[in-house]
């Protein structure tokens, strides 16, 4: 312990001996005998390492101390920030006091592992021990969702989550619930995402070392189901994805359930929708369509006021007959309605014909299975990268909607369901309303005693709805932009910590979590299952193994991005 630096209950000073090393978080511990309640350990993590010529008064002595021209000391010191007093006597440190490096026992009270009764691994911490977060905090005991921020590309959001979410699968924590509770992934980056339930080629030993210390199987993702939009043009709905072949379905919505569900709302899921003088007409227009439509054949297709409609743009082409005639536009909205708010409407959904017309369709038998559903696998992964900007929108709106009813209408919290968003600035702006955003505000604030946990990734939480990631008990950054790391949405870490941020490497993460007042540093493994085609290995799971072999195997894969890793 240093004198020539105050020390506090809250962070103290350290000066190393001779031959002694202490780098960026790495765990100490000291002790002070208190009169009257016996030895105090207190613990912390080194947030400052600094070294400095003691005796030099100019900047030019540092060349005569090297020539040996002038005497002086090389003095390396370190700020420790303090993360656990026990038993709770809030005194500093005494100078001189020694300051060890903590051993297993001291470093897990150090960090409150010795207190969390249901923990799940993180990764590894710089000094090659395993660091883990309380489950309690993330299935809703004491708190739900997760927040993750960090530049494209280089600051692996998705893989993080991913990896979090195997984690919870198999590190035991959940018992007898494993099972039964899913997660729900949309995926918008290419098709990197298809593959979890293959078995990575590039994983070495150096990296199954790893999951080994972590307490994790170094394997694939054991069930895995993939949803993917129709073909555009095509007649079958064949699914439209390019590498993979099996476990994979269509999903789209039926003319019928686009009407009966009023799902015209999410055509208009932008935020500038709401602000415009249209948003009431949606909701008049969607009730009147589902009070009107009628089903027509087995295809989905629907009859509205004697006019048959097979296609999204023929639905749509009726609305614009419709609501273009005085007579008629005054049944449809039940009022008097400005000529200029009808065709702002009409502009609006004309331009969702294209985007929305392979997803919303009535030409396909009814009975098929076309919907994105949670109950086939553990982890459902819904495909929207070849989907346009508007169509996905709809997607993560209706699908958001079904699964969060579906919960509500259950009755109880489990089993869990886990919800993998990107891009969450996108769809829960700071500024304006959407459907969209009113579903997330209400998984954020209710999804917890409901049992609907949200991971939600961002490159800006600046830009995010403030109740969205104030709601998210465990907070992530990887690598961040320095005008975005001095936002105050990342009070949360630490201006040491801020500043390494923003040259972090591709899978070292800080992650906060209530119960440790200081973010830990967490470097996560390499994954276990592909991250994209070409490293994908032969599909080892029978459930999704068609009679006589793919007849494809072997084959290159379509190359995407290599992964940072």
């Amino acid at each position: 312990m240093l004198g020539t630096q105050a020390a506090s209950p809250l962070s103290f000073w350290i000066g190393l001996e001779p031959g002694k090393v202490v780098q960026l978080d790495d765990v100490v511990v000291t002790r002070r005998d208190v009169p009257g309640y016996g030895p105090v350990l207190v613990a912390g993590v080194v947030t400052t390492v600094e070294a400095r010529h003691e005796g030099a008064a100019y900047d030019s002595d540092v060349f005569l101390i090297a020539d040996g021209a002038l005497p002086a000391a090389v003095v390396e010191v370190a700020e420790v920030r303090v993360t656990r007093v026990e038993p709770e006597v809030f005194v500093p440190p005494l100078p001189g006091a020694k300051v060890h490096l903590a051993g297993s026992g001291d470093r897990d009270q150090a960090l409150y592992f010795d207190v969390m009764d249901r923990r799940i691994p993180l990764g590894m911490g710089r000094d090659g021990q395993p660091l883990y977060v309380n489950f309690d905090f993330l299935d809703g005991t004491r708190g739900a969702h997760v927040s993750i921020s960090g530049v494209s590309g280089v600051a692996t959001k998705t893989s993080f989550a991913t990896f979090l979410l195997y984690s919870i699968f198999n590190s035991g924590v959940l018992a007898g619930e494993a099972a039964n509770t899913k997660a729900l992934i949309f995926s918008v980056k290419g098709e990197d995402l298809l593959f979890l339930d293959h078995d990575n080629l590039r994983l070495d030993d150096r990296a199954r070392d790893v999951y080994g210390r972590l307490g994790l199987p170094a394997k694939a993702f054991g069930s895995v189901h993939v949803f993917a939009p129709p073909r555009p043009g095509d007649p079958n709905g064949v699914p439209h994805v390019a590498s993979r072949t099996q476990g994979v379905s269509a999903f789209y919505w039926t003319l019928v359930e686009f009407c009966e569900e009023e799902l015209l709302r999410f055509v208009f899921a932008d935020a500038d929708d709401e602000r415009a003088g249209y948003s009431l007409l949606v909701g008049q227009v969607a009730a009147r369509l589902k009070a009107w439509a009628e089903p027509v054949g087995d295809g989905g297709a629907v009859r509205v006021r004697g006019t048959s409609c097979r296609t999204f743009g023929d639905l749509v082409e009726l609305l614009s007959d419709e609501l273009q005639e005085e007579e008629a536009r005054r049944e449809w909205t039940g009022a008097q309605t400005p000529l200029g708010t009808v065709n702002a409407f009409l502009r609006r959904l004309r331009s969702a014909v294209r985007p929305l017309s392979p997803i919303v369709r009535g030409d396909l038998p009814f009975f098929r299975n076309h919907q994105v559903r949670t109950s086939d696998a553990q982890v459902s992964i819904v495909d929207l990268h070849n989907l346009p900007e508007r169509a996905q929108r709809f997607v993560v709106g209706v699908v958001l909607r079904g699964e969060f009813h579906r919960k509500e209408s259950s009755g109880t919290a489990r089993p869990l369901l886990f919800v993998v968003l990107d891009e969450l600035n996108k769809y829960a702006p700071r500024e304006g309303d959407s459907p969209i955003k009113e579903i997330l505000l209400d998984v954020a604030e209710r999804g917890r005693s409901l049992g609907v946990i949200l991971i939600g990734a961002q490159q800006t939480a600046s830009e995010v709805e403030r109740r969205i990631v104030s709601n998210s008990a465990v907070r992530v950054a990887g690598r961040l932009d320095p005008a975005e790391a001095a936002r105050s949405e990342y009070g949360w870490l630490p201006p040491a910590v801020r500043e390494r941020a923003t040259i972090a490497k591709p899978g070292t993460m800080f992650v906060a979590q209530p119960e440790i007042p200081v973010p830990l540093a967490v470097v996560f493994p390499f994954p276990a299952w592909a991250t994209r085609p070409a490293e994908a290995a032969t599909q080892p799971s029978a459930r999704t193994t068609a009679a006589g072999g793919d007849p494809f195997q072997g084959l290159p894969g379509v190359e995407d991005d290599i992964p940072p890793f």
